[in-house]
């Protein structure tokens, strides 16, 4: 597993690791204002266990508000992410290690974790560069005629 590194201070649990997820819903906030709550569908549950990312990936820019996860074993749900304004009050490391600059980018620009240093600091060079995991460069290799 890749270290995660921090250089923007997002607060962090540590919920998920290791563990599968049996269940999950997100508080919503609506076009109308008010938030509301939405389970997710059984099929969407693996998606979920192979790409955590897809935990905070799928809603439009600025709904999002909070994820719960039921893990295997548990009959409770446990906050994963969960976000007031700008602030991110907390994402569990899990998720912030599949993060990619593209997401935060498009849907989180807004946020604490749209942050040029940590960029910097994971070598990020494309929308499709991790965000909290080091990116290791790519060299090309030239060949002498």
């Amino acid at each position: 597993m890749k270290d995660l590194i921090n250089v923007a201070n997002i607060r962090t649990v540590d919920f998920i690791q290791g563990k599968k997820i049996v269940n999950a819903r997100f508080i919503v906030k609506s076009r109308a204002g008010f938030m509301t709550v939405v389970d997710a569908r059984d099929f969407e549950i693996e998606g979920y266990n192979k790409h955590p990312e897809r935990l905070i990936s799928g809603y439009n820019k600025g709904a999002l508000q909070s994820v719960q996860v039921q893990l295997e074993g548990s009959d409770y749900f446990f906050t994963v992410f969960a976000r007031q304004g700008k602030k991110i009050n907390m994402i569990d490391e899990h998720i912030l290690r599949e993060v990619t600059v593209g997401t935060i980018n498009s849907m989180f620009f807004n946020t604490e974790l749209y942050n040029y240093q940590q960029y910097k600091a994971v070598n990020s060079a494309t929308w499709a560069s991790m965000a909290y995991v080091m990116n290791e460069p790519k060299f090309e290799t030239l060949r002498v005629a």
